[in-house]
């Protein structure tokens, strides 16, 4: 069974979330702060994590930037905030995909499986290796090497890069990334830029000025060849 770990300070939302996943076959475990979660995650680790950002002592912000220094476990924002500014953030700060109070079940146990999938996708075997000028990804292996460095990817920075790589020399709008690489036939396309701006981070020499993954204005993104 998929474990998940429900990380909330309000007792009533906690509760509602762990009864309505647990009914729809995970495994919860709960924390009410992000101190309690963190320990959770490191002792029983979770296949994903819910995330409130507004939590007492460590906020979701910095729990969140706690959880991706540890692995790469997907990490779903579950918050009442829903302004450009926090969501950036938060994504900024290694999330991979948020859920806006209040919650409609069905939509979050689909992304959750949306996020098992690419997990699974990740790891499984695909397309051979490609280098892309000085960038060589290897899916296979779950493997980035920049001029002969590996790149610490989370997976979904990984899946992203590898669908660029795919059609490199090519432009991919938004919206076919968040279909092939986040499954969602619609959703916010902020999760593209937000990563798009976290793999040029890791990726390019100067990030401000990106000459691997470049954006097309008014197109998309592409990998450069």
């Amino acid at each position: 069974m998929v474990a998940v770990l429900v990380i909330e300070d309000d007792d009533r939302i906690r509760l509602s979330l762990t009864l309505a996943l647990e009914d729809e076959g995970y495994t919860v475990s709960a924390a009410a702060t992000a101190e309690e979660g963190l320990v959770r995650q490191r002792r029983e680790p979770a296949d994903t994590v819910l995330v409130d950002l507004m939590l007492p002592g460590i906020d979701g912000f910095e729990c969140i930037r706690e959880l991706r220094r540890a692995d790469d476990v997907p990490i779903v924002v579950v918050s009442a905030r829903d302004d450009t500014h926090d969501i950036v953030a938060a994504l900024e700060a290694g999330a991979d995909d948020y859920v806006v109070k209040p919650i409609a079940v069905k939509e979050l146990t689909a992304r959750l499986r949306a996020l098992r999938r690419r997990a699974r996708a990740a790891t499984a075997a695909g397309p051979r290796t490609s280098v892309v000028g000085d960038l060589e990804i290897r899916p296979q292996a779950g493997e980035v090497l920049l001029r002969g460095s590996q790149l610490a990817l989370t997976r979904t920075e990984f899946r992203l890069l590898c669908e660029l790589a795919e059609h490199a020399g090519q432009v991919l709008s938004r919206q076919q990334l968040l279909e092939r690489v986040w499954e969602y036939d619609f959703g916010d396309e902020r999760l593209v830029d937000v990563h798009i701006g976290r793999l040029r981070q890791k990726v390019e020499d100067d990030p401000g000025t990106p000459a691997r993954l470049v954006t097309v204005r008014g197109l998309g993104y592409k990998l450069q060849r």
